[in-house]
Formats: structure tokens, sequence, C-alpha cells
């Protein structure tokens, strides 16, 4: 009789143990909060499978059919071309990025508008005497760039106009994933601009600093694209201190004006303007041929278009081409990849 009610009191107690272990198991877990505000995350989503470069379809339905390139084309005693490889591996990206639901932002700082960056940890002097830090990135116009375990200084800079996942929300800071470097950052909040959770993204630009063409493509089924113009343009030069390189990135188009005044190398007075101008990067436009002072006529086209840079970070078009781009591609909608 004891050894019955032994082995009864054996087994109730193990039961209860296990009970125990899954009531704890089951209990509401505390919450850890990170150093820049007590940030609230957005927990991850079980991705579907990519797509691949060799998946993308892409056809020609020209809307804007003037100066229009051919796959390959004849340049000085060589040839050019549109890099297809290039483009599809990043309409292949713009895709996939988009299979989860996701948050997107902006990396802001225009004109150094929402503040200077701070220094970054290790920085240096350019060609152009600016501070910037050791990828290159200056700090005028850019974005401070923190690592995840320290708020105090920031590591680089971000470039404004990169298209970013918001990834977590805070008093001050946001945790971002740059799409085009990579990793995940805290930003100060006000360098974001966060986009309505409806952006998707089916427009883009092509602009390609080694061939010096562009092209535009939308977006028509999962795994098509449809090319709506191919064009010559110019794009920046390096050539201290004014002329600076079109920055290689994926942007997003920022803003639009009919007419972008731009003043003399080296001086406050105004130099001319650059018809039907959309903003991708710091002082970066998409722009058609400039007009200088005092000339009022627009300029239709330019013989250096398609040959070598010549722009001061810009990318010239022929300026009917950019006003089908200017009408053509919406603010805050419109992907901008630079490639070489």
């Amino acid at each position: 009789m004891k050894q019955t009610a032994y082995i009864y009191l054996l087994t109730l107690s193990c039961l209860l143990c296990a009970c125990n272990r899954e009531n704890r198991t089951n209990l509401p877990q505390p919450q850890v909060t990170g150093v820049a505000d007590s940030l609230e995350t957005v927990p991850p989503e079980e991705k579907p499978k990519a797509i691949s470069a060799e998946q993308i379809e892409i056809k020609k339905d020209l809307l804007y059919d003037k100066y229009t390139l051919e796959d390959t084309y004849p340049y000085k005693d060589t040839t050019r071309s549109f890099q297809w490889d290039k483009i599809k591996e990043r309409l292949a990206l713009l895709e996939n990025i988009q299979q989860t639901p996701s948050q997107w932002g902006i990396l802001q700082n225009y004109k150094n508008r929402n503040g200077e960056a701070p220094l970054v940890r290790h920085y240096k002097r350019n060609a152009y005497k600016r501070i910037a830090d050791t990828l290159g990135i200056e700090r005028y116009q850019s974005v401070p760039l923190y690592l995840l375990t320290d708020t105090l200084v920031p590591e680089r800079y971000g470039e404004d106009g990169s298209l970013v996942r918001f990834l977590a929300d805070g008093e001050n800071f946001v945790k971002v994933s740059p799409i085009y470097i990579g990793e995940e950052w805290y930003v100060p909040k006000r360098y974001v601009k966060v986009l309505p959770d409806t952006t998707h993204f089916i427009k883009t630009i092509m602009i390609d600093r080694r061939d010096q063409n562009i092209m535009t493509l939308e977006q028509t089924g999962e795994a098509q694209w449809t090319v709506r113009s191919m064009n010559p343009a110019t794009t920046g030069r390096h050539r201290p201190p004014y002329a600076q390189e079109t920055p290689l990135g994926i942007f997003v188009l920022q803003e639009k004006k009919t007419r972008m005044i731009f003043l003399k190398d080296g001086s406050t007075a105004t130099g001319g303007f650059a018809p039907y101008a959309s903003r991708f990067s710091d002082g970066g436009y998409i722009h058609g041929v400039p007009v200088n002072e005092p000339r009022k006529a627009l300029i239709e086209y330019s013989p250096s278009l398609g040959t070598t840079p010549r722009s001061h970070m810009c990318v010239r078009n022929a300026t009917s081409h950019s006003k089908f781009i200017f009408d053509w591609a919406p603010v805050n909608e419109t992907i901008i990849f630079v490639l070489e």
C-alpha cells in the first residue's frame, strides 16, 4: 500500500513539473530595448522564392522614340551597348526586395537642410578639399549612419536620395537598411523620409556611367519589364573643384523643377538653367540641355550627348527626353539605378 502511494505521488509530481515547464514556455517574454530609444521592431516574415536575373523578361514598347539607340551601337572606333545583364540583375533585385511587404524610406539631406552630418569616426579630405568618409562619400548633403552598437559617433555617410528599408521607429533614431550598401544602421530621425506603406515601385531609370546612356523601364507583369526609351546621356565628371561624378547607387526620384537654376562655377551669379530637371541624389538631376545666360530659349539636342562625362554630377539628356521623364516618372515612386 505504501509503495502504491509513493508511485502515485511520484507520478503526480512529474506531471506538475511538466505542466509548470509548459506554463513557463507560454509566459510572455520580457521586451529587450535597444540603445536607440526603445525601437519598435517589425517582425520579419518568411520570404517568397527569389527571382533570378535570368527570369527577367524585357520587351520594347517605346513611349519616347527620338534619338533611340540600338542595343549595341557604334562609338568612334569601337562600340557601346546597354548592359542587359546588369540591367536584369537590378530589375530582379527591385522585384525581390518588394516581394515582402515593407515600409520604404529615403535618406535626405539636400544642401544640408536637415543639418550638417556629424564627423564620422574615420574621415579624410578628398580631391575637392571636402570631408569624406573612408569610402569617399562626402559629408556635405549626406546622412550619418551609426552602428547598432554605438549611437555616439557615426561610422560612415549615406548618400542623399538612397532607398532604404524602414525597419524600426524610435524617439530620436530609426533603424534602416539601405538597399545599395546593405546591413542595418541607426539614423537620426530627421534624415529619413518615410514613404506611405502603399508605395510600390514599378518604374525605373537605368543610368550607365560607362557607356553614357539612359534607359527607362516599366513593370508590366511578374518578372516582365517594358522599355519605354533608350537614349544617349552625359553623366558627371571628376574635375575638382566643381564638377563631380554622378554617384553610383539606388536612388528615389525626390523632386522636379521645370527649370533648375545653376550658378557659374566659383560664383554666386546665375549661370543659366537646365530644363525639366528631376532630382535623385544631392545636386544630381536628370535634365535637358543646359541653357547658359543670357539665352532664354530651350536647346533640344547637343552632339556631346552620349560621348564623355562632362556634367556637374547631373545626367544630361535631349531636352524632349528629359521632359518625357519629367512627365512619366512620379516623385517618390520611381527608382534610379546608376551603374558602371
